[in-house]
């Protein structure tokens, strides 16, 4: 049976959700409150990370965010404040970061990273789109001992998984990226990885949908919603009200205040970070992560990103320049040819990620409405998992048996 779907945010989530929805039949609204070309979708790492098995409600980082509070050029920030929501994500967070919470999420952390990986180069090979993408895998550099130890330990993890991950001395590290120059002391290396340019996927999509009839509103925010027993019924917003069959909330990091309307708790806190676009030739190929420093490096189209920080400090797009400077110090001190500008770092830019507390996204209908699917909670794997939730939004609203189970990303679980 086709339907109305109406999809609230136009992001990656909203725009591969709205993808598979359409090849299904359906009739599919999008409604953005911005110009779908800002933010998080934009700005982030372009990285597909089966790699990224361990959840950010790891123990250890509640204490290294104490001890990060103090320093303001600290890769992990959270920003006290008196602010109900945020007392009880940090409470649901806490109790989250346990070794036993953490390792019951290895699975269904990779598995929908795995799948979404599938779903790209599905994508990559179909005649529908052509952007870049590639399998390069993704390098863990790190300076001292300690950290590779760190490192290598969540490495020899991955392998129990099935992952291919070797651990790379300095030499073997220049064997594969001759031209990067990287002070390091070695690498763990995964070959599980991929990589691409975001808005190079993002402008192709958006196309796509409009060329199959997927309606786009931007600069509309919802304001109300008209319930009938457990189902919408209505969407308004501040320009028009739509009948719908169906809702999918993708909003990223504004998901919980939108699900306060219909009466839903959705823990998540924005979790911003920064990008600085590097137009010089860095002799980087291979994707790669400054462990200490914690910023992520990609080889995109055109120009090499360095991306990093998780700021929670509430809904925000301020850019901190001692932020944007610890990036900086970050790739000169691990590339020391390279010399990021000053007209680039005036041209950094920020993004906020949906951070659920227990580092697993929210995929799923809430058992208070029939015909509401969320999809957010995304964190820092937002644009890896991409593909996979719009494909489970499908099956969910389709009324197919979903590719994954679905139990670890319910939304409406407790912490």
């Amino acid at each position: 049976m086709h339907k109305k779907v109406i999809i609230i945010g136009g992001g990656i989530i909203g725009l591969c959700s709205a993808y598979y929805l359409q090849k299904e039949g359906h009739k599919v609204t999008v409604i953005d409150q911005g110009n779908m070309n800002a933010g998080a979708s934009h700005v982030n790492a372009g990285y597909i990370t089966p790699s990224h098995i361990i959840s950010l409600a790891a123990p250890g980082m509640i204490t290294k965010g104490i001890k990060w509070m103090f320093n303001t050029e600290s890769p992990f920030y959270v920003k006290p404040r008196i602010d109900l929501d945020f007392m009880k994500w940090a409470w649901a967070f806490k109790k989250s970061a346990t070794k036993a919470k953490v390792e019951k999420a290895i699975k269904p952390i990779l598995d929908i990273n795995l799948f979404s990986r599938e779903l790209y180069e599905d994508l990559k090979l179909s005649s529908d789109f052509n952007f870049h993408y590639e399998r390069k895998g993704l390098l863990m550099a790190y300076k001292t001992d300690k950290v590779g130890e760190e490192e290598w330990h969540v490495g020899k993890r991955a392998i129990k998984e099935g992952l291919n991950v070797k651990n790379l001395t300095k030499a073997e590290v220049t064997q594969l990226e001759p031209n990067a120059n990287l002070d390091i002391k070695g690498a763990v290396y995964f070959d599980s990885d991929a990589h691409m340019t975001p808005s190079n996927f993002i402008s192709q999509m958006v196309a796509y949908l409009k060329g199959k009839d997927v309606t786009f509103y931007t600069n509309e925010e919802v304001t109300s919603f008209e319930q009938n027993n457990n189902s919408i019924s209505k969407i308004t917003t501040n320009k028009q009200s739509f009948i719908t069959d169906e809702v999918v909330i993708a909003t990223g990091s504004w998901s919980q205040d939108l699900a306060k309307k219909l009466a839903l708790n959705i823990p998540v806190q924005a979790g911003k970070g920064y990008r600085i676009n590097h137009k010089s030739k860095t002799g980087i190929s291979i994707p790669t992560i400054l462990c200490e420093a914690k910023v992520a490096v990609t080889p995109m189209e055109g120009f090499t990103r360095f991306a990093g920080t998780m700021e929670i400090g509430g809904i925000n797009h301020n850019i901190n320049p001692v932020r944007v400077n610890a990036i900086t110090k970050a790739a000169k001190a691990y590339y020391p040819n390279i010399k990021i500008t000053e007209e680039e770092k005036q041209q950094a830019d920020c993004g906020l990620r949906p951070c659920s507390p227990d580092g697993l996204p929210y995929i799923g209908k809430p058992s208070k409405y029939n015909n509401l699917t969320i999809a957010t909670g995304h964190a820092m794997m937002g644009w890896s998992l991409g593909p996979a939730t719009g494909k489970l939004v499908t099956e969910i609203i389709s009324n197919q048996k979903p590719s994954l189970h679905l139990e670890a990303y319910n939304p409406d679980r407790k912490f």
